[in-house]
């Protein structure tokens, strides 16, 4: 077994204010050293916000958990700094196979068109991906930045008040009072701070369990995502192939509605389905094996006055489809933003009722993909079942019907359409970038255009002119001035003019398009960063 679950990556040191006579005040504390409380910290520290993260673990996660991490989500590391060494051990893929019964019916590539940075995903255990997180954290903090974890400090109380949170926190050394201007809750699934609330989830829990398994193996299959439906080694049911860095191979196996969820973990009722799938010859060792229920469903707001929600603390999907830990670092890349310009005062606290709007809906278009996902892999009647079957018959012969296989719609970007911080969109501009959207990447001279962008409001300006800095009421507008031919592949102009001449485009931290004009107007822009920040609506 891999010795890095046994590792304290941020292990427990009594803090000051555990000796303090009255309660510490911290401008933001977190809660949850995962993925995304991880992301939320750095955000956070790398906006001069200082930032406590608590955990009651001071270890990686055990076992893989999370492995795919899509395109978006790595351009949010990237702009995080901590991108690349994932991208680097991940293990990268854009293709995709889907086979009924032992016949392959198709395939597709989820990233068919050049000129990007990040490839459509990869995969990179849970494990490796908090031990980066923490990796970057350690930087920060030698660079002088307001951050700390502290290890084995586990919240047991919350109170919310109108001006703040107060915190009851157990270590070993018995426990201590923390206060905090706000509460970000990133303590996953079974979330305490939202059981202490008395908030819950709602939506639909699925009665479909899967066996998910990490096998230790050396094999030639190549890096592509596999998925059967009624595969000979799980009749009647599905089943997932992902590869994963260090010779580790993902397997899921559906395993119906009625089960013993114990019995079915263990070794002995594990190996003989495994080797049904890869052979009785097959040499492998079992890394991490569990069960888990299909559940879509989500908090009915995010926010609660100083305490906000954010990953599957917030909202629940299915795993196929990879967009749990994505959205989570799309809620924090959406929050950190707008929760600094409030504490700087540069935007008024309704501005976080935004991230609620936008992220709902982000959490929404998930749990209706992956519901449909859900009821497409396991059909709940026989006439959906016989759809299903005819639907991947003609998928072997007839594109038409591809569209319309469903092993798991994997993750894309949100784009918040119709949200009260857009600005002015203007005719003749490629859908793709019209406000709401995230940032397509684009090369361009010296480099990528997301990297240009980085995480400040940008005036993003294309064969136009403009000034290069504007200041509205104490928020700077920086602007990033590039030409059409700067990409000489023509990926620029596609992806931001369409059929018009040059465009500006006004940028938000999180590098979602905030509106866009076929030239610059100064007054035109200062009141969409007006609007932007929740100044006007």
């Amino acid at each position: 077994m891999n010795r890095i679950f046994e590792t304290p990556l941020y292990a427990y040191r009594r803090s000051p204010d555990q000796d303090a006579a009255t309660p510490a005040r911290r401008p933001v504390v977190v809660v949850g050293a995962g993925p995304v409380g991880l992301a939320a910290a750095i955000d956070l520290a790398l906006n001069d916000v200082p930032v406590v993260v608590l955990d009651d673990n001071d270890k990686v996660s055990f076992g893989s958990r999370a492995i795919c991490f899509a395109k978006r989500p790595l351009e949010i590391l990237d702009r995080l700094g901590c991108g690349a060494p994932m991208v680097e051990k991940g293990v990268t893929w854009n293709l995709g196979k889907v086979y009924f019964g032992q016949r392959r019916v198709y395939g597709f590539n989820l990233l068919p068109e050049a000129g990007h940075k990040r490839p459509a995903f990869i995969n990179l255990q849970q494990y490796h991906f908090e031990k980066y997180l923490v990796d970057r954290v350690r930087e920060l903090e030698a660079e002088g930045r307001p951050i700390e974890i502290r290890g084995r400090n586990r919240v047991t109380a919350v109170e919310t008040g109108a001006d703040g949170v107060r915190l009851e926190v157990e270590t070993p050394d018995g426990p201590y009072r923390l206060e905090a201007d706000w509460l970000v809750a990133c303590d996953g699934a079974g979330s305490p701070v939202r059981a202490m609330m008395g908030l819950d989830f709602v939506g639909r829990v699925f009665e479909d369990n899967f066996l998910i398994a990490d096998v230790r193996m050396e094999a030639d299959f190549p890096t592509e995502r596999w998925f059967w439906f009624d595969p000979p080694f799980n009749k009647g049911q599905s089943a997932l192939l992902h590869k994963q860095p260090d010779g580790i191979w993902r397997i899921d196996l559906q395993l119906g509605w009625d089960i013993d969820k114990e019995r079915e973990k263990k070794p002995e009722n594990v190996i003989p389905r495994l080797k049904a799938m890869l052979g009785e010859d097959a040499r492998f060792e079992l890394e991490w094996v569990s069960v888990y229920t299909f559940q879509c469903r989500r908090m009915e707001r995010f926010r609660h006055g100083r305490v906000v929600f954010a990953g599957d603390a917030a909202h629940q999907v299915s795993p196929f489809g990879a967009r749990g830990a994505n959205s989570g670092l799309q809620d924090t890349d959406n929050l950190v933003w707008k929760l600094k310009l409030v504490l700087d005062g540069l935007a008024p606290e309704s501005l976080l009722d935004s991230y609620d709007e936008e992220r709902l809906h982000g959490a929404d278009e998930n749990i209706c993909n992956s519901t449909r996902s859900t009821d497409f892999i396991t059909p709940k009647s026989e006439t959906s079942r016989l759809f299903r079957d005819a639907v991947l018959d003609l998928s072997e012969s007839f594109a038409f019907a591809r569209p319309l296989v469903n092993s798991g719609r994997l993750s894309v970007p949100c784009t918040y359409d119709g949200s009260p911080l857009n600005g002015p969109d203007a005719d003749d501009m490629p859908a793709r970038t019209r406000p709401g959207s995230p940032a397509a990447d684009a090369p361009v001279a010296g480099g990528w255009l997301l990297d240009r962008l980085g995480g400040g409001f940008q005036l993003l300006t294309i064969d136009r002119d403009a000034p290069d800095r504007l200041d509205v009421d104490g928020v700077e507008i920086a602007r990033v001035a590039l030409a059409s031919d700067d990409d000489p592949s023509g990926g620029l102009a596609e992806r931001y003019l369409g059929a018009a001449s040059g465009a500006v485009y006004l940028m938000r931290p999180d590098q979602h398009v905030a509106a866009r004009w076929l030239a610059f107007d100064e007054e035109a822009v200062r009141a969409a960063l007006r609007r932007a920040v929740g100044r006007e609506t």
